[in-house]
């Protein structure tokens, strides 16, 4: 069942009864309601209130991005999980010095145990080795800014093997905008991670703009910015080293313009493709002795963080096993 849907093609979206249509200089396409989580617009879309009123009505998240494939906001509908006592836990952890750096630290323990693993199958003992230095050094650190700064030592060091394990050009990680094609691969990942998130967030009880190691006011939706950091080795990096060493993406997927770089649109739908497959995919989850989705994981994190700010269970930041 179609749970999401990508709009490329310039057109128009609207409300037609129980149904969105799509129209482009292909024609019409319908889709119903119930069958939508989540629009992405990359295409120049036009669209009026009443489909908006009908996407919040239904409970459907609509993400933009721009001409050049980077991410601009998201419209996120009105909350239809609310629980005042999960907002008001929230907000204590967050007012709380020594529950929030508990939360931050998980959440960049994590990051950084996953990112060395993601590296073990390449051998690089002496970034590994450095990486586990650094995990230890977050669980010495007595401030957020501390943490983050561990975390930054961390990326730098992973990022340091980014040309070796792809054998594209890479430097250094640069955001606006990202200077070369594998800059560029990463902030498109990263972005569609973090709007994954977000609509996992939007079907818990979990406030978006309330988060820990993040500040709030930094961006509207911070909490999504805080799990991306745990799921970005595992679901990102792994996709990407994957769809560069077998050739899927390439050089020629990317136009380039003066000091940046962008996927085009046949490389946007190829990593799109290759993005959904991964999130579908399965691994044995130890604890449930079952096998879950990718995208479960990220479900079954939020409900952990839940279920910490309820005091029912310390939470424990995933950690890759496999």
């Amino acid at each position: 069942m179609l749970r999401t849907f990508y709009i490329f093609s310039s057109g128009k979206l609207e409300r037609k009864e129980n149904t969105l249509c799509l129209r482009t200089s292909e024609g019409k396409r319908f889709i119903p309601v119930t069958q939508v989580e989540q629009i992405y617009l990359f295409g120049e879309t036009t669209f009026n209130t009443k489909l908006v009123n009908f996407l919040s009505q239904n409970n459907i998240l609509l993400h933009f991005f721009n001409y050049y494939g980077f991410y601009t906001g998201s419209f996120y509908p009105r909350e239809c999980n609310i629980s005042g006592t999960v907002i008001v836990k929230q907000v204590e952890h967050y007012l709380n010095f020594e529950e929030r750096l508990y939360l931050a630290k998980e959440f960049i323990s994590s990051a950084i145990h996953n990112i060395h693993r993601m590296l073990e199958k390449k051998e690089y003992e002496k970034e590994i080795g450095a990486l586990k230095e650094c995990e230890k050094e977050v669980k010495k650190v007595r401030s957020i800014t501390e943490v983050m700064l561990v975390e930054a030592k961390a990326r730098r060091i992973y990022y340091s093997t980014f040309e070796k394990i792809t054998n594209w050009e890479f430097k250094e990680r640069t955001f606006r905008p990202p200077e070369n094609p594998l800059n560029a691969l990463i902030s498109f990942g990263n972005s569609m991670l973090y709007t994954i998130i977000l609509k996992e967030i939007y079907h818990t009880q979990l406030h978006p703009a309330v988060s820990f190691l993040h500040e709030p006011f930094e961006r509207r939706f911070s909490l999504a910015l805080d799990i991306s950091e745990i799921f970005k080795p595992l679901i990102v990096d792994r996709l990407i080293f994957r769809l560069i060493n077998e050739k899927q993406i390439k050089p020629s997927d990317f136009l380039k313009e003066v000091n940046f770089a962008y996927l085009s649109e046949k490389g946007r739908k190829t990593f799109i493709y290759h993005f959904d497959k991964l999130l579908e995919s399965t691994i044995y989850h130890r604890k449930l002795k079952r096998k879950v989705k990718y995208k479960t994981l990220i479900k079954l994190e939020l409900y952990k963080l839940i279920k910490h700010l309820l005091g029912e269970k310390r939470y424990k930041a995933l950690k890759v096993w496999w």
